[in-house]
C-alpha cells in the first residue's frame, strides 16, 4: 500500500499546545486491542495558527515526538487544516495531509466556457444513477448541472489551482487530500455531491476524503442539534454518492466521508457506526478542540491548577465577542445564560468540572459554559508560562483524561461499538 494512502478509520486530532501526543496516541492503541486501526491526523488550520502563535513545523515535532515516545509503527499524518492557495505555502514542508477549504469560492461564477465545457463533459455520467442506498435514483438534467456549475464551478477550479501548487512542491502521491465544503449555510443534496466529486476528477484532484455540509448544527464541542433521522439518510446518501464516483470517475478508490466538528455528537455515533458497518465504508472524524476542554477539565480537577482553569474562564467572559469572531456559525452562546465569573469564583473543583465535562448523558453540563471555554484556548495561549506550568502540574489527570475522552466517548462508540 501506498504509504500516502489512508486508512478506512482515521481521526484528525487536535493539540492546540502540544502536550497530549502521547495521550491520544493510547487512545488509539487501546483500540488496536480491540482489533481496530484508527489512524491519526494532527490537524490545526492557520487561523489556530496565528491565534496561539505556534507554527507547522512544531506540530509536526509534537507528532514525532509522540509517535517516537509511544513506539507507534502504523501510519500518522499532519494536516493543514482549511487552507487555500494564500495560506498553503507555511504548511508545505511540515505537512503531508492537506484539507483544501473552497466554501467561500462557492457561488462565485466561474468562465461561461468553462461552464459550458464542464456541463458538455459531465452529462453523459448524471443520468439514472442507481444505488441500493438511495431510496430514489439520481438523474441530472441538463438544466440542474448548469445550475450547479454557476454555483460550484468556480470552487472546484480553486480546489484544482490548490491542489496542483502542492503537487508541484511536495511530488504526486507525497500526501493526502481532503476536500471540505462543509462551512456553507446549506447542506449539498445527493446530486450536487455527486457532480461536486465529478469536478474534482476533471480537474484532477485525487481527493481521499470530502467534508460536505450535513443538515442540522455541528456546533463546538456539543451535541448534534438536529434531527438524527435527517442526518442518518443524508449520511447514508453521501456514502452511496462516494461509491458512485469512485466507479464512474478517476477517483481514489479509498475515498470516504469526512465530518467536521465531529466531537462529542453521541447521538449521531450510534447510526454512523451501524451504516459505516453495513456498508464497510470509511469514516475520518475531526475533533480538534476536544483535546484542549480536558487540558481545562484536568486543571479544574488539581486543587493547586484549579484556580488558573476558573482564571482562564473570567478572562474569556469579558472578551466573548472577540473570541467567538472568528467561530461565529460553530458556536451559540447566549450571555446572558453564562454563570457569572465571580460565580464560577466560588465553585468547588467538582462544580466546575460538571458545569464542563460532556458525557453522553449529563444533567450538569452547562452548553454556554462549555461552548465559550472551547473557543477560549487564545486566552490560555496569552498567559504563556503561567498555563504551560499548570498543564505540567496536572499532567497525570490531564492525560487520563485526553485518553478517556478520545477512546471512550469518540473511537468506541463509533468505530468499535458499545
Amino acid at each position: 500500500m501506498n504509504p500516502f494512502t489512508l486508512s478506512r478509520f482515521s481521526i484528525g486530532i487536535g493539540d492546540r499546545f502540544g502536550f497530549e501526543g502521547e495521550a491520544q496516541l493510547r487512545a488509539l492503541k487501546r483500540a488496536q486491542e480491540r482489533g481496530v486501526e484508527v489512524t491519526p491526523v494532527w490537524n490545526k488550520s492557520n487561523r489556530e495558527h496565528m491565534l496561539i502563535g505556534t507554527a507547522p513545523a512544531m506540530v509536526r515535532s509534537m507528532a514525532v515526538k509522540a509517535v517516537n515516545n509511544e513506539k507507534w509503527t502504523q501510519p500518522f499524518f499532519v494536516d493543514a487544516d482549511h487552507i487555500g492557495l494564500k495560506t498553503v505555502d507555511r504548511f508545505i514542508d511540515a505537512c503531508d495531509f492537506f484539507t483544501l477549504d473552497v466554501a467561500d469560492f462557492i457561488g462565485k461564477s466561474a468562465p461561461d466556457c468553462d461552464i459550458d465545457e464542464f456541463v458538455t463533459a459531465i452529462a453523459p455520467y448524471a443520468k439514472n444513477l442507481h444505488h441500493p442506498l438511495l431510496d430514489d435514483e439520481l438523474h441530472v438534467t441538463r438544466e440542474r448541472l448548469l445550475v450547479f456549475a454557476k454555483k460550484y464551478l468556480y470552487a472546484i477550479q480553486e480546489a484544482g489551482r490548490t491542489y496542483a501548487y502542492i503537487k508541484q512542491k511536495k511530488g504526486e502521491g507525497n500526501f493526502i487530500t481532503e476536500v471540505s465544503i462543509d462551512e456553507v449555510y446549506d447542506p449539498q443534496t445527493p446530486s450536487e455531491l455527486f457532480l461536486l466529486l465529478a469536478g474534482l476528477a476533471q480537474v484532477g484532484v485525487a481527493a481521499q476524503t470530502v467534508a460536505p455540509k450535513f443538515s442540522g448544527k455541528f456546533l463546538k464541542g456539543i451535541d448534534y442539534v438536529g434531527d438524527v433521522g435527517e442526518f442518518a439518510k443524508e449520511f447514508k446518501e453521501d456514502i452511496a454518492v462516494i461509491s458512485l464516483a469512485v466507479e464512474r470517475f478517476a477517483l481514489p478508490q479509498e475515498l470516504k466521508l469526512s465530518v467536521h466538528s465531529g466531537s462529542d455528537k453521541f447521538s449521531l455515533y450510534p447510526q454512523m457506526h451501524w451504516l459505516l458497518i453495513q456498508t464497510g465504508a470509511g469514516l475520518h472524524l475531526k475533533t480538534a478542540g476536544t483535546t484542549w476542554l480536558e487540558e481545562v477539565i484536568g486543571l479544574a480537577l488539581v486543587q493547586a491548577t484549579l484556580p488558573l482553569a476558573k482564571k482562564i474562564y473570567n478572562l474569556s467572559y469579558d472578551r466573548l465577542e472577540e473570541l467567538r469572531k472568528p467561530y461565529e456559525t460553530v458556536v451559540e452562546i447566549e450571555r446572558g445564560r453564562l454563570p457569572l465569573p465571580a460565580t464560577v469564583a466560588q465553585w468547588s473543583s467538582l462544580e466546575f468540572v460538571g458545569a464542563l465535562m460532556h458525557e453522553k448523558d449529563s444533567t450538569t453540563v452547562d452548553r454556554n459554559f462549555r461552548q465559550l471555554v472551547h473557543i477560549a484556548f487564545r486566552v490560555a495561549a496569552e498567559m504563556g508560562d503561567e498555563f504551560r506550568q499548570g498543564l505540567i502540574t496536572a499532567r497525570e489527570t490531564i492525560e487520563g483524561n485526553v485518553t478517556h475522552n478520545l477512546y471512550s466517548r469518540h473511537i468506541e462508540p463509533l468505530y468499535i461499538g458499545k
